[in-house]
């Protein structure tokens, strides 16, 4: 089975979601990068055209909801 592009972005959504907050509590973030940024510089060029920030929020949302249950 092959992932489609839309779900290797929704994939590295999260976990980039998971890494930046990592990061984040640990303090090892560079000054003043945003969730967003963080994860623009992790989507690989050719499946770029899929992210948008309405599926990071998507994406951030359900995990959110996913762990707090």
């Amino acid at each position: 089975m092959t992932l489609a592009n839309k779900e290797k972005v929704i994939a590295i959504i999260s976990n980039g979601i998971a890494v930046y907050a990592l990061y984040q509590e640990r303090g090892n973030l560079p000054e003043n990068t945003t969730m967003f940024d963080f994860i623009l510089k992790a989507v690989p060029d050719e499946i770029k055209s899929e992210l948008t920030p309405e599926l990071i929020d998507e994406v951030f949302e359900y995990v959110s909801f996913a762990h707090s249950s």
